[in-house]
């Protein structure tokens, strides 16, 4: 059985942006972390920023968690947008999925900062 690669959050904030870059795979067992860490953030963030371009993997957990986290900051009035290049293979999900404009993907974290 071969080894897990490495899941890791890192979070950074700038002016009332929040960018939290994940790193590794985003399936049932590191989703609820990624989620967690969404709901975590403060009111007083004005933008969210998933950075996915360190992620290998996306399944369907991961999906719902950042569909449901969309909601729930967005509902709280915090801007929320992924990042995630066209030519990633984590951007195929989006665009199968017809998810690419309701979660606000774009291909680089200038562009979700604009």
């Amino acid at each position: 059985m071969s080894e897990r690669p490495a899941f890791e959050l890192r979070e950074s904030v700038s002016g009332g942006a929040v960018t939290i870059e994940v790193i590794g795979e985003v399936d049932m067992a590191t989703a609820p972390e990624l989620g967690a860490k969404l709901e975590s953030v403060g009111d007083e963030t004005r933008l969210v920023v998933v950075d996915l371009r360190e992620v290998a993997f996306l399944d369907s957990s991961g999906l719902n968690t950042l569909a449901h986290s969309q909601r729930e900051l967005e509902g709280r009035g915090i801007g929320f947008r992924i990042v995630s290049p066209a030519d990633h293979v984590v951007r195929r999900i989006f665009e199968i999925t017809h998810l690419t404009e309701s979660l606000h993907v774009v291909d680089s974290v200038d562009d979700a900062l604009a």
